[in-house]
């Protein structure tokens, strides 16, 4: 890990808030108004962090748009929360990361642990003047996309790790309930060993110790030493949770988000399933 700090804590955040800019990333987008932490922002999953004609994540140029109209500039330290572990707010992390954003941290146990302990939130929407953000560079080895994946299908030294929960994985439902984003079919890629991302986090909702999570990953061969590692679920948030872990709370070298996930795959003309429990 970088001497700069990823994952910061709850009482990090409280002593530093005037000195970080904060910004909510929720799976259900109506929690912000109810009530988050002073001086933080909201953006919106569905509209704008992804690009719904292209069903891609958001081009540079939207980023910039974006991160102009917060007011954050290319030295702002960005610290990411949300809601359900920090699922979508992971997914924004990964896409700070992508675009090549240095100072970018994620508040470990998100909004569940900041209610949990009774801190000060508000209703109140705070505005902040424009900036001109524009990116700098853009880490094209953070994403992975079915052709990569389909070039390194049940190759032993590929660790593939399916983050959906074990119903998911063996195909006895396409999605949880409720999700509307879907497959045609159930089941996993070839290959992919089932460490559903719950299992790395704490009751408290913040990641499990550095120890825990490498017996939790090598119990399934997920090891460090691994060349090439890449995580999927159904539409690249959950993914995106356990992308952190392996990254910057292990320190996998090369880990990949699939953000396409089960969504595309399971649509793909072509492209080959397994259903069932994994060997």
């Amino acid at each position: 890990m970088s001497e700069f700090n990823v994952l910061v804590s709850t009482d990090w955040v409280a002593a530093n808030r005037d000195n970080i800019r904060l910004i909510e990333v929720d799976v259900d987008t109506t929690q912000f108004a109810t009530g988050h932490i002073p001086g933080a922002v909201a953006f919106n999953w569905q509209s704008q962090l992804q690009d719904n004609i292209q069903r891609d994540i958001i081009s540079k140029e939207d980023f910039e748009k974006l991160l102009s109209s917060v007011g954050v500039s290319n030295d702002t330290h960005v610290v990411l929360y949300g809601d359900n572990n920090n699922w979508f707010a992971a997914y924004a992390f990964w896409l700070f990361k992508y675009y090549g954003h240095e100072k970018v941290s994620l508040l470990d146990g998100g909004r569940k642990k900041w209610l949990a302990e009774n801190r000060e939130v508000t209703t109140e929407e705070t505005s902040y003047p424009p900036s001109h953000y524009t990116v700098q560079s853009i880490n094209t080895d953070l994403r992975a996309d079915r052709d990569y994946v389909k070039a390194r299908l049940e190759k032993a030294d590929f660790g593939l790790v399916d983050v959906r929960s074990p119903a998911e994985y063996t195909g006895e439902i396409i999605a949880p309930p409720g999700m509307t984003e879907t497959a045609q079919r159930p089941g996993h890629i070839p290959g992919a060993r089932n460490i559903p991302w719950a299992q790395a986090v704490a009751e408290d909702g913040t990641y499990k110790s550095r120890e825990e999570l490498l017996a939790l990953y090598g119990a399934k061969g997920v090891t460090p030493d691994l060349p090439d590692v890449v995580a999927y679920c159904r539409i690249g948030e959950r993914s995106s949770h356990t992308w952190f872990a392996l990254k910057y709370i292990l320190g996998f070298e090369n880990v990949r988000n699939y953000d396409g996930s089960w969504t595309e795959w399971g649509n793909l003309i072509g492209a080959p399933i397994r259903k069932g429990e994994q060997p």
